[in-house]
């Protein structure tokens, strides 16, 4: 009993030590003081004066957007990228390119900025093209990240599926077009959406390479308020992350809720469906 009553008690210790700031966070931003070191009563000040800072809410909307297009380009790519290493055995290449697809995952984001910036840089002076670094290769760049992780739930989702049901599909002659899209597709829709929440979220949060990547005009949100804490927190940022913290929480439970939702369930209608029995 006392040792598992010690090992309890670390794993509270753990959990206070990285909530509690959180909890900290949020509370304070209701803080009617512009002092972050004392309480003087429950407002919403801070909230209305965040709605009326230009420059975060150009920063929030831009971070929005490169977050929502570079979730999407990683989708597309990273299914792609799982449905081979989870479907296609093995084949020439295969071990390179299951490393190529998951070096982001342990790439130091030091050295993947640097070297987005560099190419981004030869691709300029070769064929003009991205012209100037802003949103779009920021957002080129977000989507190379996020492939990885993509290509990762996706072939965890896959590897659970036996592809009997395609295999099925294929055996009542039901097209590859028509396999893929029934049966595949609407397998994977929980790791599909989970996938995209992780990359809009990764993007949403991601300063590093975003500042190697950004251009004149072109800061997200994480830049600014990187900017802006140098100064010190203010109650503005204590309220835009209190905002951020719900928004992000809230994703992050639903691609929690689609991830556990059963694959099994929706399969025989689906085959049904394909092959004209219901």
């Amino acid at each position: 009993m006392r040792k598992g009553g010690g090992l309890i008690a670390c794993l509270l210790l753990g959990y206070a030590f990285l909530y509690a700031p959180i909890v900290f966070l949020l509370a304070f931003s209701f803080n009617d003081a512009r002092l972050v070191t004392s309480w003087a009563g429950f407002s919403w000040r801070w909230y209305g004066a965040l709605l009326q800072d230009q420059q975060l809410l150009h920063a929030a909307f831009l971070s929005l957007r490169i977050a929502a297009s570079s979730a999407s380009l990683a989708l597309v790519i990273g299914t792609l990228a799982g449905i081979v290493l989870a479907r296609f055995g093995a084949f020439r290449g295969r071990t390179a390119f299951a490393v190529a697809t998951a070096a982001p995952l342990v790439l130091p984001e030091v050295i993947t900025g640097l070297s987005l910036l560099l190419l981004f840089i030869a691709l300029d002076q070769a064929i003009g093209w991205p012209a100037g670094r802003g949103e779009l290769t920021v957002t080129l760049a977000h989507a190379s990240v996020s492939v990885a992780y993509v290509a990762v739930v996706v072939r965890a989702r896959l590897a659970g599926l036996a592809p009997v049901l395609e295999d099925a599909a294929a055996d009542l002659y039901a097209p590859p077009p028509v396999v893929f899209a029934r049966i595949t597709l609407p397998l994977l829709a929980p790791a599909l959406a989970s996938g995209w929440l992780l990359a809009f979220t990764l993007s949403l949060d991601d300063v590093v390479v975003a500042s190697f990547t950004s251009g004149p005009g072109a800061s997200t949100l994480p830049m600014v308020v990187f900017s802006m804490l140098r100064l010190g927190p203010t109650p503005e940022l204590y309220a835009l992350a209190s905002l951020i913290v719900v928004a992000v929480s809230g994703m992050l439970g639903l691609a929690w809720w689609l991830q556990r939702s059963p694959a099994g369930d929706a399969a025989p209608q689906t085959i049904a469906r394909v092959t004209g029995g219901g």
